[in-house]
This record gives C-alpha cells, sequence and structure tokens, in this order.
C-alpha cells in the first residue's frame, strides 16, 4: 500500500522536489511506495493530514536568505497534533523564464513571495521598473507567461523543462548558498532524532519570560540552534516563540529540562524530534 504525500504545488515547486526526494528515500530504504499529492497551498497541504487524507506533508519552514516560513509557523501551532518526522534540506537555484523574446521585453515578474525576495537584487539590477506579482508557489506562477508574452516568472530548472518554458536566466538568486529546509510531518509519533521543535507561550510579557526557559536548557549543555516569534494574534505584544534544539526529545536530559519550563508557559507545544538529512544531490536539480 502507499503513501499520500501531500505538497505544495503544482508539479515544479521545490516542495515537490524535497517531496520528491523524501519518497525516494523511502522507496530505497524501506521498499515504499508513494504517491505524491499537491495542494494549492501550506495551510491546505498541512490540513489534509491532520484530516486523514494524506499520510505525510511535506512543507517550507525556512530559507537561508529570508529567514522562516511563516505560514508554516502558524498553521503547525493550530496543528499541534502533527509531528515532524525528518527535516530535509534542499538547495534553490532560481532560473527566470518567460516567453519574451529579450529580458528588456519583460513588463511583470511572478513568483512566490520568498523567490522574489531572493532575487531581490538581480531584479533591482536587470529589471529595475518590472511590477513583481506574488503567487502561491513558484509553479502557479508559470500560468501567466502563455497569456502575456511580456511576463516572466521565477522557479526552479525542472519547471523550466517540465512546462516547456525558454529560461532567460539561470542561477538569479542573490546569494548562491541558498538552501530550503522543509519538514515531513504526519500524525505519527516522533521518530526521534538530533534535533527538537517546540514553541510556547509565556503567561505575560514580564523580565525574563523568555530568558528563563532559555536558561533551563542552557543549564544541561542543550544547544539552542534556532528562535523565531510570531504574534498570537490575541493582543499587540504578545508572542509565540518557536525555538529548535540539538538534542532527542526522549532523553532523560531534556525531559528534565522539559518538566521545569512547562509550569511557567501557559501553552506549550512539542512538535517532534528529527534528524536532517541534505539532499543537495538530488536528481532534478532543482
Amino acid at each position: 500500500m502507499s503513501l499520500s504525500i501531500a505538497y505544495l504545488g503544482p508539479p515544479g515547486t521545490y516542495t515537490e522536489a524535497a517531496a520528491t526526494a523524501y519518497a525516494e528515500r523511502l522507496q530505497k530504504q524501506q521498499g515504499q511506495q508513494s504517491l505524491l499529492c499537491a495542494y494549492p497551498s501550506i495551510g491546505q497541504t498541512l490540513q489534509s493530514v491532520a484530516n486523514q487524507q494524506a499520510d505525510l506533508a511535506v512543507v517550507p519552514v525556512e530559507n537561508s536568505i529570508e529567514g522562516s516560513v511563516a505560514m508554516t509557523l502558524d498553521r503547525l501551532w493550530q496543528l499541534d497534533q502533527l509531528q515532524i518526522q525528518q527535516a530535509l534540506v534542499l538547495p534553490i537555484r532560481h532560473c527566470l523564464m518567460s516567453r519574451a523574446s529579450t529580458i528588456a521585453d519583460i513588463k511583470t515578474v511572478y513568483s512566490h513571495p520568498q523567490a522574489l525576495a531572493q532575487c531581490q537584487g538581480w531584479l533591482e539590477h536587470f529589471l529595475p521598473s518590472v511590477q513583481l506579482v506574488p503567487t502561491n508557489s513558484t509553479t502557479e506562477a508559470l500560468q501567466f507567461l502563455d497569456k502575456d508574452h511580456n511576463a516572466a516568472a521565477i522557479a526552479s530548472q525542472r519547471a523550466a523543462k517540465l512546462y516547456t518554458l525558454p529560461v532567460l536566466a539561470s542561477n538569479i538568486n542573490d546569494y548562491p548558498d541558498n538552501f530550503t529546509r522543509f519538514w515531513v510531518l504526519s500524525l505519527k509519533p516522533s521518530p526521534g532524532g538530533s534535533h527538537t521543535s517546540l514553541a510556547f507561550s509565556p503567561p505575560a510579557n514580564i523580565p525574563g519570560s523568555l530568558s528563563k526557559p532559555l536558561q533551563v536548557f542552557a543549564r544541561r549543555g542543550i544547544n539552542l540552534s534556532r528562535i523565531e516569534s510570531r504574534p498570537t494574534k490575541r493582543l499587540l505584544g504578545e508572542y509565540i516563540f518557536f525555538i529548535e534544539l540539538e538534542s532527542d526529545l526522549y532523553t532523560p536530559l531534556f525531559k528534565a529540562a522539559l518538566e521545569e519550563i512547562i509550569p511557567d508557559q501557559e501553552i506549550l507545544k512539542i512538535f517532534g524530534s528529527y534528524t536532517l538529512i541534505n539532499v543537495d544531490n538530488f536528481t532534478f536539480n532543482s
């Protein structure tokens, strides 16, 4: 029986590349067949697993240039029954594709907001007067190119091949070391691993409400590898803190730290422990 893997589509997105890499890994290591299912947004991708319409979801969570993907963090806080099974790190190499004769003919550029931001310097230099239009995914942007030959889209080289689109410029991201981390999530318990992600909301905005829980981990020698704040969406100045720690959730040391910090939090949610896999040798070069 095949696993269904939800991802941010349509086919050709970087998320599909990450999902395909994960499916290939499952096939190679476990002999597990997978069926990839495209969804039009990150929220719907995650909701499909929460509703048991899909077994796994692959979603972007952080880019090395533009930082965290807010939609992923916000929906994970809301759908706290989801658990991270794996983290995938994929290199991002953006291309500009269009049916325009030359770059000078381009009037509008479509892409996902993260992709537009990751190519901001290139766009300002080569296309300073074009209109930038955000889309739900890099591949969704491609639908405009057949209708408007003065339009361009930023997406992957693989997307250009899939949809037979001319590439006018390659590797246009502002920084060559451009990587995105994706999480693989399901309703199954966390498998354990080298990193653990959790989030907490302090009961009040008072001195030490953030530093105290971080000191609990520091005293035990548990390294903090990432921290991000998101508004609670209740009152201005109230925040949820997402943190990643270099420790397995199931170790006695980590459990002791949790027991110490839980009483001081209004809400604390654990999203699981997992390992990080680098998929930079991925076949599709996406």
